[in-house]
């Protein structure tokens, strides 16, 4: 049961960095808690975002930049791998004003990212009214305007995740389903990792667990500072196509369905359904889109997405016990062409820290004043 890295996680973080890891030419052993694991892949909006990602953290905003432009690739080597189509579409995306005050947050942010360094090539900009209805015939008459970036696309994370465990499955990597991990012992210069089902030992492991890694950093020295945040989304029947481009909180799936999103409520790892929300979400999707209130509700569902205190990745590799990582964000989605293709082989080479410094936990540390 030995392997050169163990993955604690098997959603679409845990498993683009063990798709990176085989292409690197490791041995993987990805543990799943299964399903009923706070699993954020299965319940997100799939989008693949760039606007306004790395609004106080310029890193973050190249980072996410840098992921959408592998994106393209990275969609079609799933596919060829696999025969599946993710679904991957990156037409620009919008975010839709209903008022001045929304119109003047969005361009206040896009003035705050202007001034940090490396960001301006996101070429976001703010549009008026009339310009969003001759790009979106079907957006309605309170839209003010819109924050518009030629960056941002869609995925079908679902289909994402089936790719990515059947070329796992393929290459050799060993997934273990139902595997929920108890603890993590250290031992020698590797691994030991304790679960229900047995032990399983390797040179490195990585936390990639979403919600699931904090409990566990402290087996390895590592303090992760995430945690839920809870949101609801609302799918609707199928019809024709609707759109030219993404809508941040509105998007149209290739089957026809129309996601309507998202909320965020701070309720610790609550998946109830609020109700109120729910009214809220679909309200505000209706006075953007008129065309909306014809079409039925089929399903909604709430989820837990991993946040932290400011909202950008945690990456951290131990500094009481080199090769235990944890690698945390809420943009899993949007990240995953990055950390399969660019993140994933970092985990084999020394400087891990020095390199992704910038998603280092210590950014939260705040001196003591006297």
């Amino acid at each position: 049961m030995a392997s050169d890295v163990i993955i604690v996680g098997g959603g679409l973080v845990g498993a683009a960095l063990a798709h990176g890891l085989v292409k690197a030419s490791a041995t993987v052993t990805i543990l799943d808690e299964g399903d009923l694991a706070f699993r954020a892949s299965r319940g997100n909006f799939g989008l693949v975002w760039v606007q306004s990602k790395g609004d106080g953290m310029a890193e973050y905003a190249r980072w996410s930049r840098q992921s959408s432009d592998l994106w393209g690739d990275f969609a079609k080597s799933l596919g060829e791998a696999t025969g599946i189509n993710v679904g991957h579409h990156r037409p620009g995306g919008l975010e839709l004003c209903l008022d001045q005050g929304e119109y003047e947050t969005y361009a206040t942010s896009i003035k705050r990212m202007h001034n940090q360094p490396g960001v301006g090539e996101n070429d976001r900009r703010m549009i008026d009214g009339d310009e969003v209805r001759r790009m979106e015939p079907n957006v309605g008459p309170e839209v003010v305007g819109a924050a518009f970036c030629p960056y941002d696309g869609i995925v079908n994370p679902l289909y994402t995740l089936r790719a990515l465990h059947q070329i796992l499955a393929s290459s050799g990597a060993d997934y273990r389903g139902d595997h929920r991990v108890e603890r993590i012992v250290p031992e020698g210069t590797g691994f030991r990792v304790v679960t229900a089902r047995g032990d399983f030992t390797a040179g490195k492991v990585v936390l990639a667990a979403g919600n699931g890694s904090p409990g566990l950093g402290p087996d390895l020295g590592l303090d992760i500072p995430i945690g839920p945040e809870r949101g609801h989304i609302i799918v609707t029947e199928r019809t024709r196509p609707l759109f030219n481009h993404v809508l941040g909180q509105v998007r149209q799936t290739d089957e026809g369905t129309v996601m309507l999103g998202a909320t965020k409520e701070n309720v610790g790892f609550d998946t109830g359904f609020n109700l109120e929300m729910m009214r809220q979400v679909a309200s505000r999707a209706v006075r953007k889109v008129p065309r909306l209130k014809t079409l039925r509700i089929i399903r909604s569902w709430s989820a837990l997405r991993i946040m932290s205190p400011d909202g950008f990745p945690v990456y951290q590799e131990s500094e009481a016990f080199p090769g235990a990582f944890s690698v945390s964000c809420h943009s899993g989605v949007t990240l995953a062409a990055a950390h399969a293709l660019k993140l994933a082989p970092r985990l084999l080479e020394p400087g891990f820290n020095d390199h992704f410094s910038a998603f280092s936990p210590r950014r939260f540390d705040v001196p003591t004043t006297a």
